[in-house]
């Protein structure tokens, strides 16, 4: 495997982190935000960066910004909000062609981090207040995408399993805030906020590609510079284990029951037993030769699917499945039974080396992508470790049958949610 030298800078309010690779024709260059997930901020931090990508002070519509983005040989910027453990994390990322592969040696490295520091520095404002009608627009958009949660019953049973597993913790939160908080935002009280994010949050910049890191060091100086804070930071609190499984079957008008089940694996990011954790994981449920897979899926044929993922910043486990009503039992039955197999090294050294070949080509797939890369490397700035990727394959190909045994020992079941149909008739039809 090639190795990927990471080389982290101070800068002014923010890391610089530099990946020199030839892997990819694009230079890429992700600005992230990070801050602990509040009940207070979530809805104005899932708002701000559509109102901050959607026009700038030198681009003031959507047209005329993604026009220039034409001009510089099809470059992308989008943005993404995702939670990691407690945190609230916002990406921008710009990808450019790199100029060495151009006839034309305009300078487009320079030019999309001034479109960046455009973006982030400069937006499109009337006084001390964003433009009213950007605004009003991802207000619209923003409800819009709460509300497609309700409308895909697989997402919306995993997010009702999490509000219930996690009642009083700031994950319960949804990535996209609520909607009864949208209204309240405004023109003026967001463009407050904006100034107090830049004020107070984790930055981070990852620039990967085929890059001359003197050039960005420079260019990074010139263009970005922010006061230089102590973000705030979680402390980690251990959840005390529910004294019984917490049980919720709720009704709606679905035609396939959704079972979501949580689990608390009591192991994070980082943690000495976090790569026996993977590996636990793909043969529990994370991949198609699966336990789960295998037994409620192949064998009992109670699921439409069935797999298991983790949230490894929260040590949380979840298991989803589409089952038909009156499959409930048994389905809980034979998924219990698989964790206490994996409880008891019921697997063999088979399952075993083909989990590990899978997680290892699952890696090397993510980041054969200069975004799959930065998410990668982003895990140690939201866990405060310092993992080289190299050792990270290393440490999960070491992973014995005892450390997965061990792993398995240490999960406990949290909450089984249940979305059900209106009428038990409709299950139970070919």
């Amino acid at each position: 495997m090639p190795v990927l030298t990471e080389t982290v800078k101070e800068m002014k309010g923010y890391s610089l982190h530099l990946v020199k690779t030839e892997k990819y024709k694009t230079n890429t260059i992700v600005w992230k935000m990070k801050a602990p997930l509040s009940r207070e901020d979530v809805t104005k931090r899932a708002l701000l960066p559509h109102v901050l990508q959607s026009s700038t002070g030198k681009y003031p519509s959507t047209t005329s910004l993604r026009s220039y983005l034409d001009d510089l040989y099809g470059a992308t910027l989008f943005i993404d909000l995702a939670k990691k453990g407690e945190y609230h994390i916002i990406s921008f990322s710009l990808e450019i062609a790199n100029e060495k592969f151009l006839s034309n040696p305009s300078p487009l490295l320079k030019k999309g981090f001034e479109l960046l520091a455009e973006v982030l520095t400069n937006p499109h404002t009337s006084g001390n207040a964003f433009d009213k009608q950007t605004i009003d627009k991802e207000k619209r958009t923003l409800k819009q995408r709460i509300q497609s949660v309700y409308d895909d019953k697989m997402r919306y049973s995993n997010v009702r399993l999490l509000e219930e597993m996690c009642k009083d913790e700031p994950y319960a939160l949804q990535v996209n805030g609520l909607e009864e908080d949208v209204e309240a935002i405004t023109a003026e009280n967001l463009f407050d906020f904006y100034k107090k994010v830049l004020l107070e949050d984790k930055m981070d910049l990852y620039v990967i590609g085929d890059i001359d890191e003197e050039e960005v060091i420079n260019y990074a100086n010139e263009l970005l510079s922010f006061d230089i804070r102590t973000p705030k930071t979680l402390s980690q609190t251990d959840i005390s284990k529910k004294e019984q499984v917490l049980e919720v079957k709720e009704q709606e008008d679905v035609k396939q029951g959704k079972l979501n089940i949580g689990y608390r694996t009591n192991i994070r990011y980082g943690d000495p037993e976090y790569y026996a954790l993977q590996v636990f994981n793909g043969i529990f449920g994370g991949f198609s030769h699966s336990k789960l897979f295998i037994n409620v899926r192949e064998k009992a044929s109670l699921a439409y699917y069935v797999a298991s993922r983790l949230e490894s910043h929260k040590g949380l486990m979840m298991v989803m499945s589409g089952i038909d009503l009156k499959n409930y039992d048994q389905a809980v039955g034979i998924i219990r039974e698989q964790m206490e197999a994996m409880r008891n090294g019921d697997f063999t050294d088979d399952e075993l080396t083909q989990t590990k070949a899978v997680i290892r080509n699952q890696m090397l797939e993510t980041i054969d992508t200069s975004r799959g890369l930065t998410e990668v490397l982003y895990h140690n700035v939201v866990a405060g470790t310092d993992i080289n990727l190299d050792d990270w394959l290393v440490e999960m190909e070491k992973t014995t049958k005892e450390d997965i045994v061990s792993v398995a020992k240490k999960i406990d079941l949290d909450t089984i949610y249940f979305l059900t149909g209106t009428e038990a008739g409709e299950y139970g039809k070919n």
